[in-house]
């Protein structure tokens, strides 16, 4: 038996092809595989049929947050070519972001529109501190957002392998996304279509919370001892209907990680908003969601521990090794599994 301590535990071999590039059309008709934990039954349909698998006293959350246009390119002054991808916004209008190409404190690099970032500290983990302006005026969130929307990319993951287009910037985004702020989509989401959210909106009712989806989320856990890694942390809120329904909620329905991880650091601090930083994994199990809907993820990653938290480590590689012979497709533009 494998210790689900160790992050080399969580590794699994993926064909190159099984990773979904480019998403399904129409987005419902991606496959969806249910497993019905109190049968330990598994079944393999598509994610237009998923209300006949959801029972009928649920209570669904969803995140609303917004892809931003967060990867752009430019120069150094010397004109060496950068790449700069914004991963959040801190206080006094400072941002994390991750730069491609080796800067120096002190060096401010130039973009389309008159942006500059001027990069202000190098941080251990890789990432860089950076002040925006533009005209020599100091740029807030809302500003830089409103720049990136005219001179940015939509920051595909690296393992797509592919420089993102026009369709993306519809295919990468929730139906509902509303608030501004992340830089990779809650990708449970994306196979929802109108017709579908209003059959759900109809039976259940929706509710919303937001996390900003940060870079973090692609960091591999490069630690042995998956306790030692350092869990990235991402802001998030949560309004007061919102915490009203989570609070008498009997079952409920995180569509994604980033909500499951969102209402368990909820039942943990009660905080309604901050920066989430919690790690869920089979040491630290979900304590109110019962119910996870979400794709298929990186091998050794936050995200598959968090799928073995709620059915263990043995059950999510047979999960998975299942998916891989049956033809699901992985990752941000894949497939889709439901744990009841």
């Amino acid at each position: 038996m494998s210790d689900f301590l160790k992050t080399s535990s969580y590794d699994f071999i993926l064909p190159q092809d099984k990773i979904a590039t480019f998403p399904v059309t129409p987005p419902d008709s991606a496959k969806l595989l249910v497993y019905d934990r109190k049968n330990d039954k598994i079944t393999h349909t598509i994610f237009k049929d998923i209300l006949e698998f959801l029972p009928d006293d649920l209570t669904i959350f969803l995140n609303d947050t917004k892809v931003i246009k967060a990867r752009i390119f430019g120069q150094k002054p010397s004109g060496a070519k950068i790449e700069l991808l914004l991963n959040k916004a801190l206080f006094m209008d400072r941002f994390s972001v991750m730069i491609r190409g080796k800067v120096k404190v002190g060096t401010k690099l130039l973009f389309d529109k008159d942006l500059i970032a001027e990069v202000l500290e190098l941080n251990l983990d890789g990432s860089r501190i950076v002040e925006f302006s533009q005209n020599e005026k100091r740029l807030d969130f809302i500003s830089l957002v409103e720049i990136l929307n005219e001179i940015g990319h939509i920051p595909l993951p690296p393992y797509m392998q592919r420089n993102d287009t026009k369709e993306d910037e519809i295919n990468y985004q929730t139906l509902f996304a509303k608030k501004d702020g992340a830089v990779a989509a809650p990708t449970a989401s994306l196979h929802f279509t109108p017709k579908l959210l209003e059959k759900l909106e109809k039976k259940y009712g929706l509710n919303y919370l937001t996390l900003h989806v940060g870079a973090g989320t692609f960091k591999p856990v490069d630690v042995e001892d998956i306790l030692s890694h350092p869990m990235h942390s991402e802001y998030f809120e949560i309004d007061i209907n919102t915490k009203k329904n989570i609070d008498k909620a009997k079952n409920i329905l995180a569509v994604g990680t980033t909500v499951t991880r969102t209402l368990e650091y909820y039942a943990r601090t009660n905080k309604i908003q901050g920066e989430c930083d919690l790690f869920l994994n089979p040491q630290n199990r979900p304590i109110i969601v019962n119910h996870l809907l979400t794709n298929f993820h990186l091998p050794k990653s936050t995200l598959i521990m968090l799928v073995a938290s709620f059915i263990g480590l043995e059950k999510t590689l047979e999960l998975y090794n299942i998916a891989i012979k049956e033809n699901y497709r992985f990752y941000s533009y894949g497939d889709a599994m439901l744990i009841i």
